[in-house]
C-alpha cells in the first residue's frame, strides 16, 4: 500500500522549535520529488518546501524561507521538515507530497494539483 505519514506534530510556543517527518511506504522515495504543504481553518493549502528529484535542491516559499529546512534522507525513506522561530501564524496541518515536479518555478511546485500522493496531515499549532 502507498502511503505518506507525518508526524512531530503538537503544541508549540512562539519562537520555538519543530522537527516534522515524513515516512513513506510501500514505494521508494528515491527519485521522487518531496514536498511540505499546510493548511490553515479556512484557508487553502499550498507549498512551503519542496526537494526536487532532479538535483535533490531544496525550494523555499517566501513565507518561511530562513525559518524553514527541508531535507530528505532516501536510505530511510524519510523527509524532513525543520521549523524554527515559529510564529502564531505558522499555525496549520502540515501534509507532505511526492511527484514527479523538477524547477525552480514557484507557482508550479506550491499548487496542490501538481502533486500526486499525500499523507494524512499532522497538526502545527504555535500558541502562548
Amino acid at each position: 500500500q502507498v502511503q505518506l505519514v507525518e508526524s512531530g506534530g503538537g503544541l508549540v510556543q512562539p519562537g520555538g522549535s519543530l522537527t516534522l517527518s515524513c515516512a513513506a511506504s510501500g514505494f521508494t522515495l528515491d527519485g521522487m520529488s518531496i514536498a511540505w504543504f499546510r493548511q490553515a481553518p479556512g484557508k487553502e493549502r499550498y507549498g512551503l518546501a519542496y526537494i526536487s528529484r532532479r538535483d535533490y535542491r531544496a525550494y523555499y516559499a517566501e513565507s518561511v524561507k530562513g525559518r524553514f529546512t527541508m531535507s530528505r534522507r532516501d536510505a530511510k525513506n524519510t523527509a524532513y521538515l525543520q521549523m524554527e522561530s515559529l510564529k502564531p501564524e505558522d499555525t496549520a496541518v502540515y501534509f507532505c507530497a511526492t511527484g514527479i515536479i523538477t524547477g525552480s518555478d514557484y507557482y508550479t511546485w506550491s499548487h496542490p494539483k501538481n502533486w500526486n500522493t499525500w499523507g494524512q496531515g499532522t497538526q502545527v499549532t504555535v500558541s502562548s
